[in-house]
């Protein structure tokens, strides 16, 4: 797709695009485009409300002129999902070259500095829209949707500053686009090893370094959980660990990820007795963790970023690990497995203590479809922060709201821990009682971070595979990035 920065549209595009807010200036606006567009007053603003992906469509002058709803709110995601939504509403209906329409009507009402980030969610809306979720169809199932979209953009903003706002937004949604098909693929056609391969592709590609351990390298590391986890799969595990320094050398801050990445789930001899082939999408955590080094790369962030991807699948054989079982791990401590379908937390454990004993980073975060507790307390419509450090909720928190990947906040008190008290270990992965399964795992993962004071668990089973317009079914939404990157950012 090809986003351009113009002066003045060409005579060759098939459709104008105009966004338009659900504000108090709309009426008068709607009332200059009825005369320009030589459509009664009445008809136009009874048709066509500016709510949030709503439409309207008329010709002038041979062209198409849509009208696209923002709703009531400047917000990041709503404006994304405006521009997503068209875009992904006109494919196969010759909208190939569009204009959109950022330097008239109620953008002249919109600070200047904004302008630029509405260029680059419009970017990232818009290519968004041309996903196509048929990876294996024996057909090509993909059709031709927008190709150039020139953004005409108020005379007082940068040319090269709103250009490059549409680039970064272009290049913010390929990347999501690459995780979600990762994430979309099912374990026929994705195991622990099409998840390293990728990592190492995208690293050399991108400038980012990139180690995979293989088991032998997992066993001398002494990564006993995750090759308990991997103990009754056909397929090796992998521990990839990622790095990204800026080019100048110059980072403001360490921090480190940390995503799970278990490729299926079955789990394990405590086998799941519904909605098993979801389970393709238990690697949302190593999704959001792997689209992340990719941006920071790309636009070159100031950070020194760290990031850890443990991949294995959780499968059922003779050699599987058995309730009751006591494994151990990289931090030392000895684990009783109470629960083989608690695997996540197990090989999480071993990734968080590698990642603090080795590079110490500022910030420590990891995320994880962990627990359907989350989902049954937050729904779809947030993940589950836990963090014993305020300044960290409240700016995880904030950039939540701000990119619409919104998480909130749940106790990570002490009384969740006695659950997991163990007679014969150092502790168990899974209490027995059946209730607040989230924090009970965040106290868990606690025990692995070695006491690092801004340390952040972000339980997304809830919000990285939901249903959508966009599928019939399920999918995934590449959610934790534009968490994670605004995070950064700020």
């Amino acid at each position: 797709m090809n986003l351009r920065i113009v002066n003045g549209f060409s005579g060759d595009l098939t459709t104008l695009v105009v966004p338009m807010f659900k504000q108090a200036s709309l009426e008068g606006w709607l009332s200059t485009l009825s005369e320009l567009l030589s459509v009664p007053e009445e008809l136009l603003s009874s048709d066509f409300k500016a709510d949030h992906k709503a439409t309207f469509s008329t010709y002038l002058n041979g062209q198409r002129i849509v009208l696209l709803g923002l709703g009531d709110k400047i917000e990041s995601n709503k404006i994304i999902e405006a521009f997503r939504s068209f875009s992904n509403k006109t494919k196969d209906k010759h909208f190939k070259s569009i204009g959109i329409d950022f330097a008239n009507f109620q953008f002249n009402d919109i600070e200047l500095d904004l302008i630029p980030m509405f260029c680059e969610w419009a970017a990232s809306g818009l290519a968004l829209g041309q996903y196509n979720i048929g990876l294996l169809k024996s057909e090509e199932t993909a059709v031709e949707g927008i190709v150039t979209a020139e953004f005409l953009a108020i005379e007082d903003v940068e040319e090269v500053e709103a250009q490059n706002a549409l680039d970064n937004g272009l290049a913010i949604a390929e990347t999501q686009m690459e995780v979600m098909n990762l994430l979309n693929l099912p374990a026929s056609h994705k195991d622990a090893l099409v998840m390293a391969d990728w990592a190492m592709k995208s690293g050399e590609k991108y400038g980012y370094s990139v180690q995979v351990f293989e088991k032998d390298a997992i066993e001398e590391l002494g990564l006993h959980a995750l090759l308990a986890v991997n103990r009754g799969s056909e397929i090796p595990p992998r521990f990839i660990v990622m790095e990204h320094k800026p080019k100048n050398g110059e980072a403001t801050k360490t921090v480190g990820l940390v995503g799970k990445g278990v490729t299926y789930d079955t789990g394990g001899l405590n086998i799941k007795t519904q909605g098993m082939h979801h389970m393709k999408s238990d690697m949302g955590g190593a999704a959001a963790v792997l689209g992340t080094m990719e941006i920071a790369a790309k636009l070159d962030l100031p950070i020194h970023l760290i990031g850890i991807v443990p991949t294995t699948d959780n499968c059922v054989d003779a050699k599987a690990i058995k309730p009751g079982d006591v494994i151990g791990s990289y931090a030392g401590l000895t684990i009783e497995v109470m629960d083989t379908d608690a695997e996540g937390r197990l090989i999480l454990a071993d990734g968080l203590n590698y990642l603090v004993k080795n590079y110490s980073p500022d910030v420590l975060i990891d995320l994880a479809t962990l627990t359907g507790s989350s989902v049954r307390t937050l729904g779809y419509a947030a993940g589950a922060l836990f963090t014993q450090n305020d300044d960290l909720a409240t700016e995880l928190y904030q950039s939540g709201l701000r990119t619409g990947e919104k998480v909130w906040r749940l106790p990570m008190w002490d009384e969740y821990k006695k659950n997991l008290k163990s007679d014969i270990a150092d502790v168990r992965n899974y209490g027995l009682t059946p209730l607040f399964g989230a924090s009970e795992a965040a106290k868990f993962l606690e025990h692995f971070v070695e006491e690092h004071a801004a340390y952040a668990h972000l339980d997304i089973a809830g919000t990285a595979y939901i249903d959508s317009e966009y599928s019939t079914h399920k999918s995934a939404t590449a959610f934790g990035v534009r968490l994670l990157l605004d995070y950064l950012i700020k």
